[in-house]
């Protein structure tokens, strides 16, 4: 058993938490809003008709536009609620419940690893503070050797940027590059942001 994340004990505080999550990016989209940024980068970095994974795809707005894009995407978020809604709003990828800390998708029929895998959305900071370097371990454990991982979350988050990349490095995940914004802006000593790009050993 693992820690439960604090996504989902915000959830459990109230049941409409995710509902209410699905609602506003579906308003967004409806609004005409830009929700393709992190994978337009994703999309730079990958080959063609790469596999790449969405960890922690929310109601897989990233995964969507990566499959778009040509891309074989599996997405896994451990809540349900969120999954439904990638489901019935973006046919294509395969969307599966699971914890990250505990991720094994060839358990679940998903044999093959990844050339890249993705984690927008502050995914990071929703981790339960005991599951960090787990969930980092498991993501390398699905790439390929020497595929990338794209790892993005804000400062003040309760998990300091130095914290996270020495939990990266100890889960067999090596520090490439690091940037301040998904639109590749430089990271520095007042960056508030990191997008982490992260190869496996």
């Amino acid at each position: 058993m693992v820690d439960k994340s604090l996504w989902m004990r915000q959830v459990e505080e109230n049941p409409e938490h995710s509902s209410w999550y699905v609602e506003r990016f579906r308003t967004m989209a409806r609004d005409g809003a830009d929700l393709d940024g992190e994978a337009r980068l994703i999309d730079a970095m990958a080959a063609r008709s790469a596999r790449i994974l969405d960890a922690g795809c929310g109601p897989g707005r990233v995964g969507a536009a990566l499959h778009r894009a040509g891309h074989t995407v599996v997405g896994v978020d451990v809540d349900p609620t969120l999954i439904k809604a990638a489901k019935q709003d973006h046919p294509g990828p395969t969307w599966l419940v699971q914890d990250l800390a505990t991720l094994d998708l060839p358990a679940a029929g998903v044999a093959e690893p990844f050339d890249l895998v993705v984690s927008a959305g502050n995914v990071m900071t929703f981790l339960a503070p005991t599951t960090r370097a787990r969930v980092l371990e498991r993501l390398a454990a699905h790439l390929v050797p020497g595929g990338r991982a794209a790892i993005g979350f804000g400062a003040g988050r309760g998990y300091a940027f130095e914290d996270f990349l020495a939990d990266a490095d100890r889960g067999g995940l090596v520090a490439d590059t690091l940037l301040g914004t998904w639109d590749v802006r430089p990271f520095g000593p007042e960056s508030d942001f990191l997008v982490a790009i992260l190869r496996r050993n």
